[in-house]
């Protein structure tokens, strides 16, 4: 037998006990957030013109922040606190996959079923897609629709129902092949929230109360914003109109619920940010939400992102992957994986973001369309956590910020002098008016008033524009809500001087893509 040396053997156990003497005393990895978060936020804020935030950050599960910035409502002094509520638009989709999990788990449906078994009636614009499409690519953004295909049916708020939205997706045109391309829709998921009543008879609405909301204690937070009183603790939605911002109205989703319609805080997004990082189990007592198996499978690459540089005041957010699993994003940062989604909706935008390997998660709700604001916060947080060297995110932000409206005012403006101004219609103004039909939106109709031409989109009652002669038969849809983004209508004629068809583009480079104007095409009703 081997026997050691008995001064080597004294000087290895002085070195194992020195070790274990230093990993005693050694502090435990701080979960305190950055010393300066109150004032970075401010920063931010007031950078970004936004009247109000919520932040929430849960590290090594627990609750570190959960807090309210500013105020609700601009004008008015009540404060934003963690119980005020923000619509988080798109960070619902989280939910319902969520909810569409618990499903799975007790074997009632599953990932790869076909949509058309689960909700008869189902069809798309292809028919082999239609047979083909399942659960999963309803949650992937891979269908082969374009960007937002569709979004009018309910953005503005429209009296379509969802049941209505979902027949006329076969009247969609893909603009790729199916599972070929990524393109972000609303609509598929909608249709995957419907999923959720033809399965168990219960509401979408009712199923995320009930199955998500109560067990999480989330008893603040809610899926419509329809019945918000006076004195409520809401968060009001800001917009810049005609460069300054101004309180908008709430937009109502209920038809889109699934999509987007959530309204949450501080306090129980934090408890949902929980719940996530422990993998579906509660943090709280036994049980669980949903099993570990289904967190993996929600957090696991589906559908390949692009991964091109970013602008370069954003040099250091350059990714070596992108995907998009179910119901989140996934992207690294300094070697870790993220896991996270944005939202917007009118008024509103927001980001949720979970480090698994850090055992963290961070929430930003705003009451203005800043995207900058949430994100310099978010990073900022996140270098303090990865304990990297401080960045200014909210100068570097704000960088992008004024180079994207430059250059987009640049494009305006190149537009407007290169346009026939001294042009004139081919037609008499009368000549244009009439009801038009889009296969998949529906009745849009031009008319006189007062001796010019207005347009309304019949199933969206916000949606009347003056439309201003622009050049030729181009006019400008100037909406009279200010918060729907302008759009050029341009008619086309028959060789006898009739209109064939009229189509329409968003005028801003900078509109959102839910006015996906671009694939409106209108033809003129047949007069009976």
């Amino acid at each position: 037998m081997y026997l050691a040396c008995p001064k080597r053997l004294a000087v290895a156990l002085a070195i194992v006990t020195f070790i274990g003497t230093m990993l005693a005393q050694a502090p435990a990895p701080s979960v305190a957030p950055p010393a300066d978060l109150d004032t970075y936020v401010g920063a931010s804020m007031k950078t970004f013109d936004v009247p109000g935030m919520a932040v929430t950050i849960v590290k090594d599960g627990k609750i570190v922040v959960a807090k309210g910035y500013g105020v609700r409502k601009l004008g008015d002094p009540t404060p934003v606190d963690e119980f005020s509520l923000f619509g988080i638009g798109s960070n619902t989709k989280a939910f319902t996959t969520a909810a569409l999990a618990t499903l799975v788990d007790e074997g009632k449906l599953s990932w790869d079923d076909p949509v058309y078994q689960r909700l008869p009636g189902f069809v798309m614009y292809d028919p082999y897609v239609s047979h083909e499409m399942t659960i999963r690519d309803l949650l992937t953004h891979r269908s082969g629709m374009g960007l937002g295909e569709g979004d009018l049916l309910f953005w503005p708020h429209s009296t379509y129902t969802r049941e209505e939205i979902i027949y006329k997706l076969r009247f969609m045109k893909p603009a790729s092949s199916f599972r070929s391309h990524y393109a972000y829709d609303n609509l598929l998921y909608m249709t995957a929230g419907q999923i959720i009543p033809a399965v168990t008879g219960v509401s979408w609405d009712d199923y995320v109360r009930q199955k998500i909301f109560t067990p999480l204690g989330m008893s603040h937070s809610n899926v419509t914003n329809v019945n918000i009183k006076p004195g409520d603790n809401v968060a009001f939605p800001h917009s810049s109109m005609d460069g300054k911002l101004q309180v908008i109205h709430f937009e109502v989703l209920d038809n889109a619920g699934p999509a987007g319609a959530i309204n949450s805080c501080a306090a129980d997004m934090a408890k949902w940010v929980q719940l996530q990082l422990n993998r579906g189990k509660f943090t709280d007592r036994d049980g669980r939400l949903f099993s570990e198996q289904r967190s993996k499978e929600m957090w696991t690459p589906q559908t390949i992102l692009p991964t091109g540089d970013p602008p370069p005041p954003l040099a250091g957010l350059k990714t070596k992957f992108a995907d998009y699993a179910l119901g989140w994003g996934l992207r690294d940062y300094h070697g870790r994986k993220l896991v996270g989604h944005t939202g917007g909706v009118a008024g509103f935008v927001s980001r949720v973001m979970l480090v698994p390997e850090e055992n963290l998660g961070v929430v930003v709700l705003t009451n203005a369309e800043e995207g900058g604001a949430f994100d310099s916060i978010l990073y900022h947080v996140l270098d303090h956590y990865f304990h990297l060297p401080p960045t200014d995110w909210v100068a570097a932000y704000k960088s992008l910020k004024d180079t994207q409206e430059k250059d987009a005012a640049e494009t305006m403006k190149k537009a407007e002098g290169a346009r026939a101004a001294d042009s004139k219609p081919s037609l008499p103004l009368d000549k244009y008016a009439g009801v038009y039909n889009d296969a998949w939106y529906g009745p849009i109709t031009i008319r006189i008033e007062n001796g010019a031409l207005v347009m309304t989109f019949d199933h969206t009652p916000t949606m009347i524009g003056d439309l201003q002669h622009w050049q030729h038969d181009t006019f400008k849809a100037h909406w009279r809500d200010r918060t729907i983004e302008d759009a050029f209508v341009t008619f086309a004629l028959n060789p006898d001087g009739t209109i064939d068809s009229a189509r329409m583009a968003a005028v801003s480079p900078l509109a959102d893509f839910s006015f996906d104007y671009q694939d409106l095409l209108l033809k003129p009703a047949e007069k009976k």
